[in-house]
């Protein structure tokens, strides 16, 4: 099994951090404007990303959110390298920064579609920081094109 391994760091609190990350709202300004579900632990997030060529999106079960501290998912539906892997965002502080220590789990192998989900990763993660210091994430559909995959 392999990782998607992320950091980042951003100068608004924690409890800001994890809102972004634990709210429909929040979700949609970083991530993806089709952002639904129920975001409590055992609730089902959907992102969708519309006009994508490969599967439209994920559905993510919420496993975990441990307020300002940990938000974990597992994947249960979208393509199926994701399929049983799991999402984790872990925060901590660092002087005037809040750290967030992302994994994308239990990837069965790399491949090139992982190689490429780490590099979307990185630019929603950036945009997750951009969301919270200026008030105004990318999500996806005004995200950053890396590729001829979405």
């Amino acid at each position: 099994m392999v990782d998607i391994l992320h950091r980042i760091g951003t100068t608004t609190s924690r409890e800001e951090v994890y809102d972004a990350l634990t709210t429909v709202e929040g979700l949609s300004g970083w991530w993806t404007r089709e952002t639904s579900g129920e975001s409590e632990v055992g609730g089902i997030l959907r992102f969708r990303f519309h006009g994508v060529p490969m599967p439209d999106g994920f559905d993510m079960k919420v496993l975990e959110n441990e307020p300002a501290e940990r938000v974990r998912w597992e994947v249960v539906d979208g393509p199926k390298e994701w399929i049983g892997t799991r999402i984790v965002f872990e925060l901590k502080q660092e002087d005037a920064y809040t750290i967030v220590l992302f994994r994308h789990e239990g990837w069965k192998e790399p491949g090139e579609f992982m190689h490429h989900c780490s590099t979307k990763w990185a630019t929603f993660l950036m945009s997750l920081k951009k969301l919270l210091e200026t008030g105004k994430g990318e999500p996806a559909p005004d995200d950053v094109r890396i590729s001829n995959w979405h």
